[in-house]
């Protein structure tokens, strides 16, 4: 009979592969999700665009505890998790109705807070999208705990594609920010219907009282743990449209959504395999803690000059790619891509430490992250406007954020200099970088030249630090995907 440990070697062998796929599916919906968005940004302008924004920013925030936190315990579960799905997928969808309600009633006051009253339909429209993820929770974690990322790119493709088209249909009728909502909408009920074919599992809806307790006691505080994430991710959106208008907003939105690719190409498809993945190498502590290792380092010689090509370049490939009225976008941009390499590193940090049970620890760091944060993007959008937002909260990241964060993995096994050494390349090669991008910026001839020399520095960089890197990353291959011998095939 197959053992439970054969089964979870089993699947950790899937997860290079796994990875790969999310890479794929990754880029694939990033590379599209770009396009259209530069579309829709010239079809709509910064005034309706800023509308979504506000929309947008209120879905975000209901998303970031909709379903109380427990699928994650599907991922999770030490044994067959068929036993909890139809109690999980219960909670999921009674909890998701009722904050969808909620933002449906609370829609006029948020829209009026954000400084743009018109947004109140269209955040009502969005919030309904909170249903539908909430339905297909269980599914989805399902999925992430097999490693299925195959399977996840058909349906997030198929989302992503049938959005773009109802959205860009309905934008170019002359619908404004609400063609975005109603392509959102019709790409999640798609999504939704393709989860529940690809579930591993019969979707079911159950409720068994022995499970609840558990599950809420694994899953409400990581909701608001998430709530503290999100506020802590998005106050600075909050602020700017609060402050300095859903005009302002739209700006400094499309100059965060350009400086997250880095983030969504790398580091997404990286936290759809990492907990699992560390997770199952729990037995072995000191294999947990060289595979960190091995992924910081890794993720930073490849993320880190992609980065600061954005930070760089971000003059030139804001008045290229979406035009001149978007131009005050910008100065937003430098720093926002700056601290997306921030942001990389330390959601690495925050699934290995989830995994490690230090959850109140990470709790701890986004509190007083957030404490930090609103008087000091306050003065910075005072003073300066989104540039100022942007570059205040890079300062929060370095002095206040990264000190915490190693203090935290110093108490789990890391010296905090070994760490930093396996990143000191990688920031000395981004740097150049950025000072090639910036110097082409002043006094190149046209923007194309600018883009492609930084361009061109960013991928020399790149190249250079995974070279140096491979043996590390062939050390990483077969960490995560170990040959079956006969002991563990007869567990």
């Amino acid at each position: 009979m197959t053992s439970e440990p054969r089964k979870d070697q089993s699947h950790l062998s899937r997860a290079p592969r796994a990875l790969a796929w999310s890479f794929t599916n990754t880029a694939a919906s990033r590379l599209g999700t770009l396009g259209i968005g530069i579309v829709l940004a010239r079809i709509l302008g910064p005034k309706e665009f800023g509308t979504y924004a506000v929309a947008f920013v209120a879905l975000l925030a209901v998303l970031s505890f909709n379903e109380l936190g427990v699928s994650l315990a599907i991922v999770r579960w030490p044994g067959d998790p068929k036993s909890i799905a139809p109690t999980v997928t219960t909670i999921s969808l009674l909890t998701s109705l009722l904050i969808a309600f909620a933002g449906y009633w609370l829609a006029p006051w948020f829209s009026d807070a954000m400084g743009d009253s018109s947004a109140t339909p269209v955040v009502r429209l969005l919030v309904m999208t909170v249903v539908i993820s909430g339905a297909v929770a269980t599914p989805a974690a399902l999925l992430q705990r097999q490693f299925r990322q195959d399977t996840r790119m058909i349906i997030d493709q198929v989302s992503v594609w049938v959005g773009a088209i109802v959205s860009i249909s309905l934008a170019l009728y002359g619908s404004g920010a609400m063609s975005l909502a109603i392509g959102r909408i019709a790409g999640g009920t798609v999504s939704a219907v393709l989860f529940i074919k690809f579930s591993p599992e019969p979707y079911r809806l159950g409720f068994d009282r022995s499970n609840v307790g558990a599950l809420l006691h694994f899953g409400l505080p990581l909701a608001g743990a998430s709530i503290i994430v999100f506020a802590v991710g998005y106050v600075d959106q909050l602020l700017v449209g609060r402050t300095l208008g859903s005009v302002a907003l739209g700006y400094y939105v499309l100059a965060f959504n350009l400086s997250s690719w880095p983030v969504n190409m790398f580091s997404q498809p990286l936290r759809n395999v990492a907990p699992a993945a560390f997770s199952r190498l729990q037995h072995d502590p000191e294999s947990m803690r060289s595979t960190f290792r091995s992924v910081v380092g890794l993720l930073a010689a490849v993320t880190f000059p992609v980065c600061m090509f954005l930070a760089g370049a971000a003059a030139p490939l804001i008045r290229l790619i979406y035009g001149s009225e978007w131009g005050p976008a910008a100065g937003a941009l430098s720093w926002l891509a700056v601290l997306a390499a921030f942001k990389i590193g330390y959601e690495l940090c925050y699934d290995y430490l989830v995994v490690t049970r230090a959850s109140r620890a990470i709790l701890g760091i986004q509190v007083v992250t957030l404490a930090v944060l609103v008087p000091a993007l306050f003065l910075g959008a005072k003073t300066a406007g989104i540039a100022g937002v942007a570059a205040l909260q890079c300062a929060v990241a370095a002095a206040v954020v990264l000190p915490l964060y190693l203090t935290l993995l110093r108490h789990a096994g890391f010296a905090p200099g070994g760490l930093l050494a396996r990143l000191r390349l990688p920031v000395l090669a981004s740097v150049v970088v950025v000072l090639i991008g910036l110097g082409l910026s002043q006094i190149g001839r046209s923007d194309v030249t600018a883009i492609l020399g930084t361009g061109l520095a960013s991928l020399t960089a790149l190249l250079c630090l995974v070279y140096r890197d491979r043996s590390e990353l062939a050390r990483l291959r077969h960490v995560v995907s170990p040959p079956l011998n006969a002991e563990s095939l007869h567990a």
